[in-house]
């Protein structure tokens, strides 16, 4: 029987869909273990709190609507005031989005809300948004912790409203009129804007275009939900300290459903460890190809923009003009995340067998012992409110200094950042502490008391924040070398750190990692006993401002000052076992003051540096201390 069409062609076979750049991995739907996991994996969301109840959800709604009727007055007044029609007036507005995870439907409890306020063409960012919408909302009671960063990458309004948290960004667009309807994920909506117009324009439009992109949004959403939930616990959820935020996380989960688009969430997230540990980067994760349009807006071409063949860990968005999301990640991050990766395959993979529980992924990372030495930073200022703005400018380049210390040692020396900000209640003044791990690369053998010498790099640092242009008096960054049993106590969960037997509470998740990867640092600490912890080599420091008389809690004070230097170790440290501050005379081994100075009230400033010994290499620090 001739089996041709009645065209006289030969029949096509079926192709398997096509779900982004390429053809899917895997058609297979869920077996039954798959069903059982994912029901266990879905009352683990629930049991863990993940879902908001209606009445947050009820308030979100309207606090936008009250959010709504703030900006359409603003905008009404603007337009009157510069002589439009009453015509025009009546029909004045601006137009309010929602985007990041609240637009993807998967926020959480007390997630803040990333809102876009969309305005005519004559109304600016400069003044209209950041002078007169901010003393609009200054003057509302129902506005607290108001916070404007028009200097930003993507210029933003931080503030609450009625206790939930906003960040809205604004666009002027080419139109004297917004329409209700307005579909900005149109190209055309981009004509005539300017580039913090377009960036502030794509968080909605990558937002949808991701929704439009994978085949199951509701798998989607969960297993999004998950793995922002395991990042979070991991300490790998930041963007601003060179990790991934959540439309990266959001891509990465996007690409999975589209390589295994009949897959469940419990199955998704099993794939999602097993593909990612395997792939090569710097290879691009793209959900579409990349398109270039008339516009003529730079897109990320490593071809033809050399900076972007730098990039570690490209995960391009979707929306025109489509750029690499994740440029913050740096070779120190990118060995941390994928060290994560490389444990969350292996805690899956026994899920599989039945031979771990979810609640096991999501165990926290005991970030703490991980490492025997770590920088702490302690930002403090003399207002809570100026607290914010100084704490915000410092931790977004924070992670300027790994990436320094990465290029002066040729990545001999690993940072980890650590994006959780601790508080010490005990203090009364405003103040928040972040901290990094540091280690020597693992598998490099090093010279017997070989060195880094970093002090340019700390000074090329220190010079950077204090070029902060809203600097107040009382605004200081503190950088103290801390060894693991000296950490502070505030930043263990009980407030106390807890004896060594009883250290381990995730020991499964700590022991699948150190079988899936020999690189993770924990484990490695744990494995090797290292030599010369106590070793110091001496160093010298200059100082940009003046050098503050205040003493943080025995932390060694990078100061904003002229030029002093001393050689010594700290004062005022603060043994961990005993809370006593430790004698003077043991403490000190040798103090050689190179040059100080005297302040108007005569008392004697000095600024000085110390070093830390990492795995055999002593690194120097740059800090600084006072004494009167």
């Amino acid at each position: 029987m001739d089996s041709r069409n009645p065209n006289g062609s030969l029949p096509q076979l079926s192709q398997p869909p096509k779900y982004g750049i390429t053809k899917p991995i895997s058609l297979a739907g869920p077996s039954e273990a798959d069903v059982q996991r994912n029901t266990e994996l879905e009352k683990f969301l629930i049991e863990s709190g993940l879902y908001e109840r209606k009445e947050e959800a009820a308030k979100r709604e309207e606090v936008l609507g009250r959010i709504t009727e703030i900006v359409k007055i603003w905008v009404k007044q603007l337009t009157r005031q510069r002589g439009y029609t009453d015509q025009m007036v009546e029909e004045a507005k601006a137009v309010i989005f929602t985007f990041g995870s609240y637009r993807l439907g998967v926020h959480g409890p007390g997630a803040d809300i990333d809102t876009l306020c969309v305005g005519p063409s004559y109304v600016n960012r400069e003044e209209d948004f950041f002078i007169i919408l901010h003393d609009i909302l200054a003057e509302m009671e129902e506005v607290t912790e108001l916070q404007p960063v028009p200097d930003a990458h993507v210029p933003v309004m931080k503030f609450k409203f009625q206790g939930i948290s906003i960040d809205l960004l604004y666009a002027s667009i080419s139109l004297l009129v917004v329409p209700d309807d307005l579909d900005i994920s149109c190209v055309s909506v981009l004509h005539n804007v300017d580039e913090q117009s377009v960036r502030s324009l794509n968080g909605c439009r990558v937002a949808d275009q991701i929704l439009k992109l994978v085949p199951n949004i509701e798998h989607f959403r969960t297993a999004l939900r998950c793995l922002k939930f395991w990042a979070k616990r991991r300490g790998v959820y930041s963007n601003v300290t060179g990790f991934l935020g959540g439309v990266n996380w959001a891509l990465l989960v996007a690409r999975i459903c589209q390589l295994y688009p009949n897959a469940i969430p419990s199955m998704l997230l099993s794939r999602f460890f097993r593909v990612y540990t395997q792939w090569r980067w710097p290879n691009p994760v793209m959900l579409c190809s990349i398109e270039e349009d008339e516009l003529g807006f730079p897109v990320w071409d490593p071809r033809k923009n050399p900076r972007d063949r730098f990039h570690h860990m490209p995960i391009i968005t979707p929306a025109y003009p489509c750029m690499n999301s994740s440029y913050n990640v740096s070779v120190s991050t990118l060995r941390v995340i994928m060290e994560q990766f490389q444990c969350g395959n292996g805690i899956c993979e026994e899920i599989e067998l039945n031979k771990a529980q979810w609640n096991t992924l999501f165990e926290r990372y005991l970030f703490f012992e991980a490492y025997k030495n770590y920088l702490q930073v302690d930002i403090v200022s003399a207002d809570a409110d100026e607290l914010l703005a100084w704490k915000g400018w410092t931790e977004s380049r924070l992670r300027l200094l790994t990436l320094k210390i990465e290029r002066d040692t040729n990545g001999m020396l690993q940072c980890h950042p650590y994006p959780n900000e601790y508080v010490d209640k005990s203090k009364l003044f405003p103040h928040c502490s972040f901290f990094m791990g540091l280690q020597r690369k693992e598998g490099v053998s090093g010279q017997e008391g070989q060195q880094f010498d970093i002090r340019g790099t700390v000074d090329e640092f220190r010079q950077e924040i204090s070029m902060y242009m809203y600097w107040k008096p009382g605004m200081d960054i503190y950088v103290s070398h801390v060894r693991r049993r000296q950490l502070p106590a505030f930043v263990f969960p009980d407030g106390y750190r807890r004896p060594r037997t009883l250290r381990h509470p995730n020991q499964h998740t700590e022991k699948a990692c150190e079988d899936v990867t020999r690189s993770q640092s924990g484990s490695a600490e744990r494995r090797i006993k290292r030599k010369h912890d106590d070793e110091a080599v001496d160093g010298k420091l200059s100082k940009p401002r003046d050098c503050s008389t205040s003493n943080f809690g025995g932390t060694s004070h990078i100061s904003i000052g002229q030029e002093a230097k001393l050689e010594h170790l700290r004062t005022g440290d603060v043994d961990s076992n005993s809370g006593r501050l430790l004698d003077r005379e043991k403490r000190y081994e040798e103090v050689t003051i190179q040059q100080a100075r005297t302040d108007g009230q005569g008392s004697l400033t000095t600024c000085g540096l110390t070093s830390l010994h990492v795995d055999n290499l002593s690194i120097v620090r740059n800090v600084g201390s006072q004494e009167q």
